[in-house]
């Protein structure tokens, strides 16, 4: 699945690989892959851009740490984060229950296209 394919949900779904633990940039790509059983492909490009705002905007912090002789930065979500990804499961339910409605609705006789 393409970043285009997932544009209004971005940040939802980076939220939600920080929830567990503190991760750095590619570890968050990584658990994003393998929570869609390898659907979700989210290339650097988009997925840093996506941390540094997230972060500007007090939803995640970050951390300096050395893993193997390389400093990396670790992102991990902030309590206003914690909230935000609250408020965007409810969106998603919110969302996913409309559209079910709509594409899983029987079409009643005497409509159009019935």
């Amino acid at each position: 699945m393409r970043a285009e394919a997932l544009k209004g949900h971005l940040d939802g779904l980076l939220l939600a690989a920080l929830e567990g633990q503190p991760r750095h940039g590619y570890a968050v790509i990584q658990e994003l892959h393998a929570r869609s059983s390898g659907a979700v492909e989210l290339p650097t490009g988009t997925v840093y851009p996506a941390l540094h705002r997230l972060e500007r905007a007090g939803l995640l912090g970050s951390d300096w740490t050395r893993s193997g002789g390389r400093r990396r930065r670790v992102y991990f979500l902030t309590s206003a984060g914690r909230r935000a990804l609250g408020t965007e499961r409810d969106r998603w339910a919110e969302f996913v229950n409309v559209l079910g409605g709509v594409l899983n609705a029987p079409t009643l006789p005497g409509h159009v296209g019935a």
